[in-house]
């Protein structure tokens, strides 16, 4: 004799996903925040070597070149300053500092090429001293960091 057994399923228990971990979730924004930081560390770093040329190297007795100086500094300050504070991630208040930033560092690369190579407000500059290739190096890291800033501004919806 065969006897036939239904077979009933019981439903699956189905248990709740542990939420991610903040540490280990990466979004978009966390990547822009990283290169806003460091794109307004590299601005500092560009305003402080011009401040340290003014005062060490005396720029400030250099009719026009020396008030630059100050104005490089005091700039990249305000604009690394600004990029720091929660406002500056805002999509338009960061675009345009971002392009500030980047506008001040390809400006005082482009100076420095032509004073090297004629005079630039009775200027001429000479030779690489270890403070014109670290503030070269910080205007090429912050041109590069607010560029990538500026693009992950521009994905976010």
């Amino acid at each position: 004799m065969t006897q036939v057994t239904e077979r009933t399923e019981r439903p699956a228990v189905r248990r709740p996903e542990a939420p991610p971990r903040a540490a280990a979730r990466k979004t978009p924004e966390t990547g822009g925040i990283a290169l806003a930081v460091l794109g307004a560390l590299s601005l500092l770093v560009m305003g402080a070597v011009h401040l340290q040329q003014y005062f060490a190297v005396h720029y400030r007795v250099v009719p026009v070149i020396g008030p630059l100086f100050v104005l490089n500094f005091a700039g990249a300050v305000v604009i690394a300053l600004l990029l720091l504070l929660p406002s500056g991630r805002n999509r338009l208040l960061g675009s345009l500092l971002a392009l500030g930033g980047i506008g001040m560092a390809v400006v005082s690369f482009v100076f420095l090429f032509v004073s090297e190579h004629r005079r630039l407000f009775g200027f001429e500059e000479y030779g690489y001293r270890p403070a014109i290739i670290v503030a070269l190096a910080a205007e090429a890291a912050a041109t590069v960091f607010l560029a990538g800033y500026l693009g992950a501004l521009l994905r976010r919806r």
